[in-house]
């Protein structure tokens, strides 16, 4: 029996606007870059962890089924984050208790605020990647 921890699955939206801008937060736990998003809680379904987290992090309920754009795996981190590009349904981006600041991101101010393993998540979603886009990172930078 492997005694390595498992690993975790974590959700994230990449809410698009009329302007083909992706919405991107600041997190305040580490204050990079990313598009919100969080690990799946025990009893919840993937839908649900993904409005939940939009939800939580940006203050907007994002329409459902949401298109799945990325896979990605962080080689370090052990965590396998499902990437789904998004729609607002509801409510005006606003701050909170994980978020430092929002905005509205094109893509090359995207590829300057966010690191490349994150950057690259919202981009694939930019570009509604289909089949979706399968990528491992070190945390940082791809590999």
């Amino acid at each position: 029996m492997s005694t390595d921890r498992p690993h975790s699955v974590s959700v994230a939206g990449v809410i698009v606007d009329d302007q083909d801008r992706a919405l991107l937060i600041k997190r305040r736990d580490n204050g990079h870059w990313e598009p919100p998003g969080g690990v799946l809680e025990r009893e919840e379904t993937i839908p649900e962890a993904l409005q939940r987290e939009v939800l939580e992090e940006t203050g907007i309920k994002i329409a459902l089924p949401a298109t799945l754009t990325g896979v990605y795996k962080n080689m370090k981190g052990l965590i396998v984050s499902l990437v789904f590009r998004c729609q607002a349904a509801d409510g005006t981006p606003t701050t909170g208790d994980e978020t430092r600041a929002l905005r509205w991101a094109t893509r090359e101010e995207v590829t300057e605020l966010a690191d490349e393993a994150y950057a690259i998540r919202v981009l694939d979603a930019l570009d509604a990647a289909s089949p979706p886009a399968i990528r491992a990172h070190d945390g940082v930078k791809l590999v």
